[in-house]
């Protein structure tokens, strides 16, 4: 079985960077988007970013960087966070230098990643003057790009609101036996964080019950709210809230509940490889993803959630500072993420 251990133990840049500090000598000074940084860009042409962010949303925000520097191309490489995980590893271990920029729902990544030092330093301006130092690196490796929330959800033709499950412990009434959809930590890093944060807060005997709720398991965190929505399942037991958000907004008959336990909260970083093939086209679209732009786009278009100050939560949706959260510990999770997929994968037997 390719676990994330394995992945790194395998690589030839793992071996490289054996000696490689925790901390790198000192945070690098923010820098700003300059004329000669955008002519370097396009040179090169095209930055190739790989990303868990659902496809539609992450396309939008590629063409908005496009639009803004035209000449130098997008390449959306979107997969699970776990996939993208595996995917980098195996690359580095065959000496393949693909990605130039990449983005993870499952933060405990950039732990690995920054340990094995295969991160490029790199702060743009907007991190350094409006980002919360929880949410950026203090070596300036990374930042949160996004945060989106791992809720509950039902279906509004199939299920009332009035009884509608307002708690995990509700998931696990008989009702709701052979209803319910989630998503896989094995597949979707979000998952694997949601998964973490609910296993720690409420115990594994959840997981234990809800597996014999005949569940259907779908792979991506982005998943559930989609079959809620086609009324294949009346309930989800987890999901992107984004992606449900922007399903109700055009319509579609869903309803996000949060759950009085609290709901997993998920913080997904962007950060810059070493080995990137095309360096300064990945530093400008570093700084655009942290731009006030860029940071009001994923909220207004994407549903997602931004820490950056001068983005404003769209009229209609919940505030964050609403909603009871569960705490993320991406270091946990990454000691943690072999044992989480291993005792899952047995109890819902997929």
């Amino acid at each position: 079985m390719l676990t994330r251990r394995t992945v790194l133990a395998s690589s030839t840049a793992l071996a490289a960077s054996a000696a490689f500090a925790t901390r790198v000598a000192a945070a690098p000074a923010a820098e700003a988007v300059t004329p000669a940084l955008i002519e370097a860009a396009k040179k090169e042409g095209k930055v190739v970013w790989y990303t868990s962010i659902d496809l539609a949303v992450a396309e939008r925000l590629a063409k908005s960087f496009e639009a803004k520097y035209q000449g130098v191309a997008v390449r959306v490489e979107r997969s699970g966070a776990e996939r993208v995980f595996q995917r980098i590893g195996q690359e580095y271990s065959s000496n393949i230098r693909a990605v130039d920029v990449v983005n993870s729902s499952d933060a405990s990544h950039f732990v690995a990643w920054k340990r094995d030092g295969w991160l490029a330093p790199y702060v743009p301006e907007d991190v350094a003057k409006f980002f919360p130092a929880e949410h950026r690196d203090p070596d300036g490796l990374f930042a949160t790009c996004r945060v989106t929330l791992s809720v509950i959800g039902y279906n509004t033709t199939l299920v009332k609101a009035e009884d509608a499950p307002k708690s995990f412990a509700d998931l696990l009434d008989p009702q709701w036996k052979g209803k319910i959809v989630k998503s896989h930590p094995g597949y979707s890093g979000g998952t694997m964080t949601a998964t973490y944060q609910t296993a720690r807060d409420l115990g594994w005997e959840f997981f234990e019950k809800l597996a014999r709720q005949n569940v259907m398991q779908v792979q991506s965190m982005t998943d559930p709210p989609k079959k809620l929505a086609l009324g294949e399942r009346a309930v989800m037991s987890d999901g992107a809230e984004y992606v449900l958000a922007l399903l109700k907004e055009d319509g579609k008959p869903v309803e996000p509940v949060y759950a009085v336990e609290g709901s997993p909260l998920i913080n997904g970083p962007n950060g810059i490889f070493k080995g990137a093939p095309n360096p300064n086209a990945a530093r400008l679209f570093q700084s655009y993803s942290f731009s006030p732009q860029a940071q009001q786009l994923i909220i207004d278009v994407g549903g997602l959630r931004s820490v950056h100050p001068q983005a404003k939560e769209k009229s209609g949706r919940k505030l964050l500072s609403e909603i009871k959260l569960m705490k993320d510990d991406p270091a946990a999770v990454e000691k943690m993420s072999d044992e989480i997929k291993a005792r899952y994968t047995k109890m819902f037997r997929v």
